[in-house]
């Protein structure tokens, strides 16, 4: 039974420990960025709920409408 008890606590630091240093985070900020830059990139935008913009139309094409 303690060694039982002995592999619980150290898989428990072993997962814990990492997550309180602040690499992680980072880590995570960074990929939550970049997949927030290639929605954008993509047409999407933060809006409730998330959708695709319409794909806009290039100044020559307005010219050309009226």
């Amino acid at each position: 039974m303690n060694y039982i008890k002995r592999i619980t606590l150290l898989c428990s630091l072993v997962l814990i420990l990492p997550a309180l240093t602040g690499c992680w985070y980072a880590a995570a900020a960074g990929a939550g960025a970049y997949g927030g830059y290639k929605a954008k990139e993509s047409g999407y935008s933060l809006q409730n709920p998330v959708k695709k913009d319409a794909p806009q139309q290039k100044k020559s094409d307005k010219k050309e409408d009226k």
